[in-house]
């Protein structure tokens, strides 16, 4: 049963003295933010039912994502700190003599509601913010990052070897209600675990020889991965899972497990046989879609993870933002942007800043059909005198200088809001994420401008 707040007040809460009571300004301003019955919409439209057990309170719920995101709190710590303190309870609208919700509510909560939820929070925000006059939607400025996956440095062996282990913990289950079905079974996971070892020896040598030994040794490993996989089709076809639900449900995620393992011996063999340009390289186990993107930094040749579109206006809000699997060019990205701030705020920007990645001449004529007057947006190559007299006026320089300003944004969303990696697992999980970070940022900033 949705449960949109907690209407009874504690008898404890009433005889606090009124230092107890009053939030800081900060949490004051969000919290009068946060009672706008907007923000219930999502929830009550998708949500609503009025059977089974009631939900933790979705004011509560809301204000408790709110310090997680903004102090970068893990579950277990959030609760034990709102916990503590008689201001954060009161914040979250949680009793003092209440019991705090346990952390995998939060966590069910938070896989319950998903990402589409947290892109209408953001809306519903940016909608307020504009009916304030709080929110300037003139000037756009688009850019993108890498929001990397929690995920280790992927190598062939390593991917294998997780493979391995997966696959070995889902026999082990099934060999607990159906030892006859995991009959034949061996667990290679040291094997393949030593096998990995000696690769790390081989690396020190710095000789052209090591690669071919570490191809040996990839090779070896793919070949104990493949015999695991096939044990384990054995296991799967011996399992009888007919009218007991838990165990289909393991054979189910074994199946999986294999048919993700079978893909990663591919792409380890064809490694191995020296093609290593794949198309769509799977580098993690636990989240196949991301993917490698290489954005030209110095530290860091490559990025495991998924490429991010941020929009911000002149106010210093995000008022745009999309995922992307892969790395996409930027110049692909610029349009839907425009149109996507058009159809929110039923007017286009009047001028346009980015940088030479999203720079074209269909770009430009794409932009002043939506209705963008000024557009600062360097072409790449090699540039006509006409050209570079057009990109030396006055305003061009001055809009290229507010573009330059939404790296710094970046690396406040990567620093404060946990935009440098997503802790939630898969393309759904980090759209979770990165969308939480947006809403607490956009919050704070309207915090401090009210």
């Amino acid at each position: 049963m949705l449960k949109l707040r907690e209407n009874q007040i504690s008898l404890w809460d009433t005889v606090l003295p009124e230092s107890f009571r009053s939030l800081p300004a900060e949490l004051a301003k969000i919290d009068d933010i946060l009672d706008d019955p907007v923000f219930m919409q999502p929830f009550i439209a998708k949500f609503n039912t009025r059977r089974g057990r009631p939900t933790i309170p979705i004011e509560t719920y809301l204000r408790l994502m709110y310090l997680k995101r903004r102090y970068q709190l893990g579950y277990e710590t959030l609760i034990k700190e709102v916990g503590d303190s008689i201001t954060w309870r009161r914040f979250c609208r949680i009793p003092i003599d209440e019991e705090m919700p346990d952390p995998t509510t939060l966590i069910k909560a938070r896989q319950r509601y998903g990402d589409e939820v947290v892109e209408q929070l953001n809306e519903l925000l940016l909608l307020k913010l504009q009916d304030e006059k709080i929110l300037k939607t003139r000037k756009l400025r688009v850019d993108t990052t890498v929001v990397e996956s929690n995920i280790h440095h992927p190598t062939d062996a390593t991917l294998l070897h997780d493979g391995v282990k997966v696959i070995t913990r889902f026999v082990s289950k099934i060999r607990r209600v159906a030892s006859q079905a995991a009959k034949g079974f061996a667990d290679r996971t040291q094997e393949v675990k030593e096998q990995i070892l000696s690769i790390a020896k081989l690396l020190r040598r710095r000789t052209g020889q090591s690669w071919e030994d570490i191809n040996a040794i990839t090779q070896k490993v793919t070949e104990i991965t493949e015999e695991v996989c096939n044990e384990a089709l054995e296991v799967i076809s011996r399992v009888n899972d007919k009218g007991r639900t838990s165990i289909k449900a393991l054979k189910d995620k074994l199946s999986q497990a294999v048919d993700l393992t079978q893909k990663l011996i591919d792409q380890a063999k064809q490694v191995t046989s020296g093609n290593r340009n794949i198309p769509d390289r799977i580098v993690s186990f636990f989240d196949p879609k991301a993917r490698p993107i290489k954005k030209g930094k110095l530290g860091k040749t490559a990025e495991f993870g998924y490429k991010l579109r941020i929009d911000e206006t002149e106010s210093g809000f995000v008022t745009g933002y999309q995922l992307y699997q892969g790395n996409p060019a930027d110049d692909g990205l610029l349009i839907p942007a425009v149109e996507q701030h058009k159809k929110r705020f039923r007017s286009s920007p009047s001028a346009v800043a980015t940088d030479r990645g999203f720079g074209s001449q269909s770009n430009e004529e794409a932009l002043h059909t939506l209705g963008v007057r000024r557009i600062s947006s360097p072409l790449k190559g090699r540039k006509s005198k006409k050209r570079m007299e057009y990109e030396a006026q006055l305003w061009f320089k001055d809009l290229q200088r507010f573009r330059a300003a939404g790296e710094a944004k970046i690396s406040l969303l990567k620093r404060k809001y946990g935009l440098n990696r997503s802790l939630y697992r898969g393309f759904t999980g980090s759209k979770t994420w990165v969308g939480f970070g947006i809403w607490v940022h956009n919050l704070k900033r309207a915090a401090q401008i009210i």
